[in-house]
Formats: structure tokens, sequence, C-alpha cells
């Protein structure tokens, strides 16, 4: 079976499932977008990931990735290998001392492994023709993913106010860098987001 390259370009809310977000891959040499529906624990650990975020613990899939590394266990690549009824599989393709094996894995978990390893990820041409959407007017996009995860994680809850997203150009660099510890700590990730591009805009303004 042909197998196709994709890559992570969008994380966002699900319009068709409450609670849910929905992870957007894109085959790298073409139009077809596969979009999956995650949950809310699985959709704030790849936002992080891609984000370049490190909570003061790791989360569980940094701790399985971390277990991985200290037996030397490499993550190859991530393959997406089937869809029954509407429900994606996945599949680890790892590698130990020169031996490869696959483990079995839920799609959700399998790229945000993907994305803390920076392995390929792969899906196969019947995927696609069954699940893929087709935009064949798109020219090829040169922006980097995104991830737009705008639900607060399990736990987590918001700044009390104390800061407003909306006008963090009138706050001082040192607010903004005691902000996006705090937001850190808190498990909000989208808004620490936010404050951080802000500091990121300053340094190269």
């Amino acid at each position: 079976m042909n197998r196709v390259e994709l890559e992570i370009v969008n994380l966002s809310n699900s319009v068709s499932q409450a609670q849910n977000y929905a992870v957007v891959l894109k085959e790298r040499r073409g139009h077809r977008r596969l979009p999956i529906v995650i949950g809310s624990c699985e959709a704030h650990s790849i936002a992080i990931a891609m984000e370049r975020m490190y909570p003061g613990r790791p989360l569980t899939h940094d701790l399985f990735k971390n277990a991985l590394e200290t037996f030397h266990i490499e993550l190859r690549e991530v393959v997406i290998n089937n869809l029954l009824d509407g429900v994606f599989y996945a599949r680890l393709v790892c590698v130990h001392q020169g031996e490869v094996f696959e483990i079995d894995s839920r799609t959700s978990d399998a790229l945000a492994l993907a994305v803390r390893f920076e392995c390929p990820i792969y899906t196969y041409e019947f995927i696609l023709d069954a699940a893929g959407i087709v935009f064949p007017e798109m020219e090829e996009e040169e922006d980097e993913p995104q991830a737009q995860v705008s639900q607060r994680g399990p736990g987590s809850s918001a700044p009390a106010g104390r800061i407003n997203l909306n006008a963090l150009e009138s706050y001082s660099d040192d607010d903004l860098e005691r902000y996006l510890k705090e937001m850190i700590e808190r498990e909000d990730y989208e808004a620490a987001a936010r404050v951080r591009d802000e500091l990121r805009r300053r340094k190269t303004s």
C-alpha cells in the first residue's frame, strides 16, 4: 500500500463534537487534509509540545518519551494505519538495538509522541481517500503549524482577571514574565502562548 507523509497544520476546537478537539493533518506533497477528533487532554498535550512549552512536571506523554529514551528505544515513525467505523488506528514504529518493532496506539497518543520525538507521521492512500478533505484550489502553505486550543485543561483556572489578554502591550516585561510562569503552573497553555508571543514580539521589534 502506498504511504503518504503527513504534518500537523492545525489544532482547534471540534465543530462537530463539543468538549473535543480536531487535529488537522496535511499531506506534505499535496492539498488533502485529514481531520481527526481527539480528546481535550491529548489536544493540550499536543499543543504544549507544538508550542515548545515545558511544564514543571512531565506530562504522561513526556514520561513515556523519557522512558523510551532511558532504555535507548527510538521512535522512528508514527503510522495511522487503519480507519474502522470512523475510528482511526495507529502504530508506533520503534527501533531497539537494531530491531524494529511496532506498538499499537491510539492515534491521539501517537501524534502527541510524534511531536515530541519530531518523527515522521504517515498514513495510507485508502485512509485519505475515505476521510481526507481535498482543497484543490489551495496553494502550498508555508505557514508554521498552529495550535489553537481554546479551552483550559483539567484542573486549570483563569488568572482571576489579573491580566487582560487583549491588552498585553500595556504590561511591562517583568509583569508578563511573571504571568507566563503563573499560567504554565495553572496549565492555562493557551493564555501562556499569547503572553509568550508578546514577549517574543518585543524582543524582535
